[in-house]
């Protein structure tokens, strides 16, 4: 099966996740394990190789439905992190995106330039007219990465995400078609 990337900058690519990913993701996801539990209520869910396989199994099954993609971000040839599309509401023409990274590599535009990129490909490619990001109310890095690309803040779902042992308030940002521009740091590596 031939895999979708997506060329991101000179470092970057959004290649498809695949069963070969398993391990690599599994790996990365113990080493940052308190990282991510912080905003993602997942994993206590996902403890080892094989919860990963089903994930990315479920994510194929996904692709092949036609409803969205899930991609490794790969960065000078290291997988990085996970950005996809939770579902691709064809008849409404909308998406929603998730994403995460490896502590080690925040703080380098990585997931702003790969939010624009998938963003830009739901746009361009899948017809999409509207993009939707939910984050925690207090994750302030992945309501940066929203409001660095021009998301509009539609509002706050209150207590609607279950974070272990507590309720977190979501904040709803959104990109319509017709207001989006790619960040030219992005454009210039399109083809």
């Amino acid at each position: 099966m031939r895999r979708l990337q997506l060329r991101v900058n000179e470092c970057v690519v959004l290649r498809q996740i695949a069963e070969e990913d398993a391990e690599e993701i599994s790996a990365l996801i113990d080493r940052n394990r308190v990282h991510l539990r912080e905003w993602l209520p997942w994993l206590d869910n996902s403890n080892g190789i094989h919860d990963t396989a089903r994930f990315i199994g479920r994510s194929l099954e996904q692709a092949a439905d036609d409803n969205g993609f899930t991609f490794a971000i790969v960065c000078d040839g290291v997988l990085t992190g996970v950005i996809g599309q939770h579902y691709l509401d064809s008849l409404n023409r909308r998406t929603e995106l998730g994403y995460w990274l490896d502590a080690l590599h925040q703080g380098r535009g990585i997931v702003t330039q790969s939010t624009a990129r998938l963003t830009d490909y739901a746009f361009t490619e899948q017809a999409c007219n509207r993009v939707i990001l939910h984050c925690a109310f207090g994750n302030l890095k992945s309501r940066a990465v929203a409001e660095r690309l021009g998301f509009v803040q539609e509002g706050i779902l209150r207590e609607a995400e279950w974070l272990y042992d507590h309720y977190v308030d979501l904040v709803v940002y959104s990109m319509l078609k017709s207001h989006w521009a790619l960040p030219p740091s992005v454009l210039c590596y399109l083809k």
